[in-house]
C-alpha cells in the first residue's frame, strides 16, 4: 500500500533518519516506539505531506487516502459540535449541497419539457445514488456512536465548539479523522487528551478498524491492545517487528543480547586494527598499509546498542518525618468557578500510608482537589483538614509556570537540593536522562517531557512523606514512565496520584477516588478491578445517552387525518392509509423494545450480567436502532 525507500532527513546538522526502508501493507496497525526525539512525529509528518524535504522517495500503490491527526486546530467559529463533527464527511457535504441545488431548481423552474429539466432530473437520480452508495443517509448512528465514545453527552451535541477547551476540541477532531475511515490513518499521542473510559473505548475501536495504521503513544497497553506490528526508531533507521507490542519487547531483548555481542566483537576488532594503525603509521614501509586501515575504519558502520535498562536507576524518595495516622480529611468539600459547580459535599478520609488514584472524565474536578490539597486553591466551600507533620511533594502539570525560565537544568536542581542531597545532584540528573551537556540547558528551552523529568527529579531532593502526582506521565517516554514508576513503587509515604494510563497505575494504588457528575465515590479496589466495574456501568450510561438523544431529537409522529366536513375536497389515498398503519405497528415494536431494554438495564444494578445477557441486550438494541430507521423512514413517505 505505501513503500518508504532510501528516507533520508537531516536535523539540526545530523542525520534524523539515513537510508531509512519499509512497507505498510493494508491491515497493518503499527506502532512507532523510541526514545523523545528518535523521530517519529516527524516520521509522520512525511507520510502525511506536511513534510517534503527529504531524501529518498514515499511511494503508494495506486489513490489511498491517508488521515493525520494534527496537533494544530482549525475550527470555523460558531460551529455545533455536532455541525463540526460532520465536517468529516467532505465528499458527501458537497454531493447534499449540489442535491439541494438541484432540487431548488427542479421546484422553481417550468421548462418541463426541456432537455435542461430533463438533466437536471437524471442528475438528481445520480446525485441519490451516489449518496446511497455512501450510506449518507445513516451517518447520524455512526457520528453518534464515536462522540458518545469520546466522551461528549447528548446535552453537548449542539453546543458550540468555542465554549469547549482545546482538549475537548481535539476530541472533536478525533472524530473527524476516525469517521473518514481512511486507507491508512496517521495518530501521534491520540490518547494525551482523552480520560482513561474514553480511551479503552478508543481501544477497541482501533482493534476493529478496517484500514492501516501507524501511532505513536507512551501508553504500553493501548498499543499492546491496538498493533500488530512495531516500528522501533533509533539510531537514525527502523527495526521492524512483526508482533505487538508486548511480543516486541521479548524479541527485542533478544536481539539486543546479540547485538551486545556483536559490538563486542566488532569493539575488539576495532581495537586490534588501531594497534596495528600505531605500530605501522611510522615504518615508511608500512605507510601504505596503515592508510589502507584507516580508511577501513573510517568506512565501518559502528554498532550502537542503547542503554534502555531502568532497573540501574536505584532511585528513591528521600524519608522524611513520620506523620500522624490521618493525613487529610475532608468535610463537605465543594469548588465552582463563578456558576459552574465543578464538585460539591465531598467526605473522605486520607490515612497514612494510602495510595489513591484519582480518576474520572477531564473536568469533573480531579486538579482542582490536588491543588486544594497542595495549597494551590485556598477558595472552596466546606472545609478540610492537614494532619500532623505532613510534608507534601506536589507534581503540577503546568510545569512551564513552576520552573524558573533562565535558570540552567542543573541550577534549577541545585536549587531544590538540601545539604544532604546536593552531592547527589548531577547523578539523580543523570538517572533522568539528563546528561552531559543538557545539564547546561535553560528550563525555558526544554520541552514538556524534559520539563516533566526535571520537576520529578526535583521532587527526589527533598524529603517528603506525601505526595500528589497530577499526571506524572505527560510527555514522557516509556523508559522514563519505567523510572518514575519505580521510584513511587519504592516510595513508603502516602501517594495520590492522577493519571489515565492503566499500567502506569497497575501497582501503584489499591483505592480509587472516582469524580463523575459533581460528586466523588470511593472504589476500594486496584485500577484492574475499577476497570471491570465500569465497563458495565458505561454501558447502561451510554444507553441512557442515547436514549435522552433520540427523545429529544424525534418528535411524535403526527398524522393528518383530512376532516370529512372542513376538508370534504381532500381524500386519504389508500398508500397513506397503509403506511399509517405500518408507523402504528413500528411504534408499538419501538415500545416493546425500549421496555425489554429498560428491564436489562434495571437488571445490571442488581446483578453482574453475563456474556449471552450482554450479547441478547446489544442485539435488541441493534434492533432498536434499525426500527428507529424505518419509523423516520415511513414519516418521510408520508410528508411526502
Amino acid at each position: 500500500m505505501l513503500s518508504v525507500q532510501g528516507l533520508g532527513l537531516h536535523h539540526a546538522g545530523n542525520y534524523l533518519f539515513k537510508d531509512t526502508n519499509f512497507t505498510i501493507k493494508k491491515g497493518d496497525k503499527i506502532g512507532l516506539v523510541g526514545k523523545n526525539g528518535a523521530g517519529k512525529s516527524t516520521l509522520l509528518k512525511i507520510l502525511s505531506g506536511e513534510i517534503n524535504f527529504y531524501e529518498g522517495n514515499v511511494v503508494t500503490e495506486g489513490k489511498i487516502t491517508i488521515g493525520f491527526l494534527k496537533q494544530d486546530l482549525d475550527f470555523v467559529k460558531g460551529r455545533t459540535v455536532w455541525d463540526e463533527t460532520m465536517q468529516a464527511f467532505e465528499q458527501i457535504n458537497a454531493l447534499k449541497d449540489e442535491l439541494e441545488g438541484v432540487n431548488h431548481q427542479l421546484a422553481t423552474r417550468t421548462d418541463y419539457e426541456s432537455d435542461a429539466y430533463t438533466d437536471l432530473i437524471n442528475r438528481m437520480t445520480d446525485l441519490n445514488d451516489l449518496l446511497m452508495n455512501f450510506d449518507a443517509y445513516n451517518l447520524e448512528g455512526d457520528v453518534e456512536k464515536i462522540l458518545f465514545g469520546l466522551g461528549f453527552k447528548a446535552d453537548d451535541f449542539q453546543k458550540i465548539t468555542d465554549e469547549f477547551s482545546g482538549g475537548w476540541r481535539m476530541r472533536i477532531e478525533l472524530a473527524k479523522l476516525l469517521l473518514q475511515q481512511n486507507d491508512l490513518m496517521l495518530l501521534d499521542e491520540p490518547t494525551n487528551h482523552l480520560d482513561m473510559e474514553s480511551i479503552i473505548w478508543l481501544e477497541d475501536f482501533l482493534k476493529d478498524y478496517q484500514g492501516s495504521m501507524l501511532l505513536v503513544s507512551h501508553d504500553k497497553q493501548f498499543m499492546t491492545s491496538t498493533c500488530n506490528r512495531t516500528f522501533d526508531v533509533n539510531n537514525r533507521k527502523i527495526d521492524d517487528y512483526k508482533a505487538n507490542y508486548s511480543k516486541y519487547l521479548e524479541l527485542r531483548k533478544d536481539r539486543k543480547e546479540k547485538l551486545i555481542q556483536a559490538k563486542k566483537n566488532q569493539d575488539a576488532e576495532v581495537k586490534h586494527t588501531e594497534e596495528l594503525i600505531n605500530k605501522f603509521r611510522a615504518s615508511a614501509s608500512k605507510a601504505s598499509f596503515a592508510q589502507s586501515l584507516i580508511k577501513k575504519l573510517d568506512k565501518l558502520e559502528r554498532i550502537e546498542v542503547e542503554n534502555d535498562d531502568v532497573s540501574k536507576f536505584n532511585i528513591r524518595f528521600q524519608p522524611s518525618v513520620q506523620p500522624g495516622k490521618v493525613i487529610f480529611e475532608a468535610q463537605n468539600l465543594g469548588k465552582a468557578y463563578g456558576k459552574k459547580q465543578i464538585f460539591d459535599k465531598v467526605d473522605f478520609i486520607v490515612e497514612r500510608g494510602a495510595r489513591i488514584a484519582l480518576l474520572g472524565q477531564n473536568g469533573q474536578g480531579k486538579t482542582t482537589l490536588a491543588k486544594i490539597l497542595a495549597g494551590d486553591i485556598t477558595d472552596y466551600s466546606g472545609e478540610w483538614n492537614l494532619g500532623h507533620n505532613v510534608n507534601i511533594g506536589y507534581f503540577a502539570q503546568n510545569q512551564e509556570e513552576v520552573l524558573t525560565p533562565d535558570k540552567t537544568v542543573l541550577q534549577e536542581a541545585e536549587d531544590s537540593a538540601t545539604e544532604e542531597t546536593r552531592p547527589r545532584v548531577r547523578d539523580l540528573l543523570g538517572s533522568f536522562l539528563f546528561q552531559g551537556e543538557d545539564v547546561t540547558k535553560k528550563t525555558k528551552v526544554l520541552s514538556g517531557g524534559e520539563r516533566n523529568r526535571l520537576a520529578l527529579c526535583k521532587l527526589l531532593l527533598r524529603p517528603f512523606n506525601t505526595l500528589i502526582m497530577d499526571e506524572p506521565t505527560n510527555h514522557l517516554d516509556i523508559q522514563s514512565k519505567e523510572i518514575i514508576k519505580l521510584a513511587l513503587q519504592k516510595f513508603e509515604g502516602t501517594l495520590i496520584v492522577i493519571s489515565h494510563d492503566r499500567e502506569f497505575l497497575q501497582g501503584l494504588s489499591d483505592k480509587i477516588f472516582e469524580f463523575r457528575d459533581g460528586s466523588m465515590k470511593e472504589f476500594l479496589g486496584d485500577i484492574n478491578e475499577y476497570l471491570e466495574y465500569r465497563q458495565k456501568e458505561s454501558i447502561i450510561e451510554v444507553s441512557a445517552e442515547k436514549a435522552k438523544l433520540h427523545q429529544e431529537a424525534i418528535p411524535e409522529p403526527v398524522v393528518k387525518i383530512p376532516d370529512p366536513v372542513k376538508e370534504s375536497n381532500i381524500i386519504v389515498s389508500k398508500e397513506q392509509k397503509n403506511i399509517q398503519n405500518k408507523i402504528k405497528k413500528v411504534e408499538e415494536k419501538i415500545s416493546e423494545l425500549e421496555l425489554k431494554i429498560e428491564e436489562f438495564e434495571s437488571s445490571f444494578t442488581k446483578e453482574n450480567p453475563s456474556e449471552e445477557t450482554l450479547e441478547t441486550y446489544n442485539k435488541i438494541k441493534e434492533e432498536l436502532d434499525l426500527t428507529l430507521q424505518e419509523w423516520e423512514f415511513l414519516g418521510t413517505q408520508l410528508e411526502g
